[in-house]
C-alpha cells in the first residue's frame, strides 16, 4: 500500500510515517513547499494524509493571512487534486481549536464549531470547503481533530512544563482542579493504520486518549518520570488571580491569559471513532503515553 503524507518530515508526520512503515505500507513524502509538488504527488496511492499546515502560535506574534493561506487554500488545492486522482482515503488533520477554543463539559463531534482564533478558524474554513464537495463513488474523507499531541522527541507545552517542575519550582496552582485530553503519539498512528484497514464512513472525528488528566495528576507524573518529589502550593485562588491580574500591566511571568492556559478544563471525547471501529479502548492509557513522552525528556 502506498501511502502519501504531507509534513511528513514534522513531529506527527516522522512518528507516522515509521509506524506505517513498519506495517510495510510504502510511505511517500510530500513537500508542499515544492512549488511543482502537484507535479510530484502520486496520484496511484491509495491514501493521501495531509498533516502539513501553520501550527497554533502560542506567543501570538504570527500573521493571521498566513493562516488561512496555508491552512485553507493550500488545502483546497491540495484536495481538489485528490478528487481528480484514483487516490482512495484523504485525511485531513484540522484541530479540536476548529471545533472550540474553551470547553464546558465534554467536546464530541455534534457540537456547533465556534473557533474564535485565526488559527481554528482557519482550520475550520478548510474543513467547510472539504464537507461541502461531492465526493466521487469509492472515495472516503476523514477530517481528523486531535486533541494536544505528545509523544518522545515532542518540544511542546509539555517539555515547558517539565522543565519548571524538574527544577524544583514549586506548582504555584494546586488550588485549581481540572481535565484536560491529550493525545499520545501511538494511540495516534493506532486510528489512523484502523481506519485505513476497515470499512468505515467518512466524516469528522475526534482524536483523544481515553482518559483525561488533571495537571496537578500531570506534576505528580513529572515527579514519577525524574524520581524527585514534587512541591504543589494551594494558594488560594483569589491570591492567584490577583497576581495574574498584576502580571497583566507588570510583565509578571503570570497572566490572565496564561492562567486560564494552566487551569481550564479541555475535555475530548472520542467514542465517535471508537464506535465505528468497534473497539472499547485505545491500546495506551493516557497516564502510561504521557509518563513514556516526560522520561524522554531527561
Amino acid at each position: 500500500m502506498m501511502i502519501t503524507i504531507t509534513g511528513a518530515t514534522g513531529f506527527v508526520g516522522s512518528n507516522l510515517s515509521v509506524f506505517l512503515n513498519e506495517k510495510d505500507a510504502t510511505v511517500l513524502p510530500l513537500s508542499l513547499r515544492n512549488s511543482e509538488w502537484p507535479e510530484l504527488l502520486d496520484r496511484n496511492s491509495q491514501v493521501l494524509i495531509h498533516l502539513a499546515g501553520k501550527a497554533h502560535d502560542t506567543a501570538n506574534v504570527a500573521c493571521d493571512d498566513d493562516y488561512y493561506k496555508i491552512n485553507t487554500e493550500l488545502t483546497k488545492i491540495l484536495f481538489n487534486e485528490f478528487l481528480e486522482s484514483d487516490i482512495r482515503d484523504f485525511f485531513y488533520f484540522s484541530s479540536v481549536k476548529a471545533a472550540a477554543d474553551t470547553v464546558t463539559g465534554i467536546l464530541d463531534e455534534k457540537q456547533r464549531p465556534d473557533p474564535q482564533t485565526a488559527y481554528g478558524k482557519s482550520k475550520r474554513l478548510a474543513e467547510e470547503y472539504l464537507l461541502s464537495q461531492q465526493l466521487p463513488a469509492g472515495k472516503r474523507l476523514f477530517i481528523i481533530r486531535p486533541c494536544m499531541v505528545h509523544g518522545p522527541g515532542n518540544k511542546g507545552n509539555l517539555n515547558l512544563l517539565y522543565k519548571v517542575v524538574s527544577r524544583n519550582i514549586p506548582w504555584p496552582l494546586a488550588a485549581y482542579e481540572n481535565s484536560r485530553s491529550f493525545l499520545t503519539i501511538d494511540n495516534l498512528n493506532f486510528l489512523v493504520w484502523q481506519m485505513i484497514q476497515k470499512e468505515l464512513p467518512s466524516g469528522v472525528y475526534h482524536f483523544a486518549d481515553d482518559q483525561p488528566v488533571a495537571t496537578n495528576k500531570l506534576v505528580k507524573l513529572i515527579g514519577e518520570a525524574t524520581g524527585k518529589p514534587v512541591k504543589l502550593w494551594n494558594i488560594p485562588q483569589k491570591l492567584i488571580s490577583f497576581a495574574a491580574q498584576s502580571g497583566d500591566f507588570l510583565a509578571l511571568p503570570l497572566t490572565t491569559e496564561r492562567l486560564k492556559k494552566l487551569t481550564e478544563s479541555y475535555v475530548v471525547s472520542n467514542a465517535k471513532i471508537k464506535k465505528v471501529l468497534g473497539i472499547e479502548n485505545l491500546p495506551v492509557a493516557a497516564e502510561d503515553g504521557l509518563l513514556k513522552t516526560l522520561k524522554s525528556f531527561n
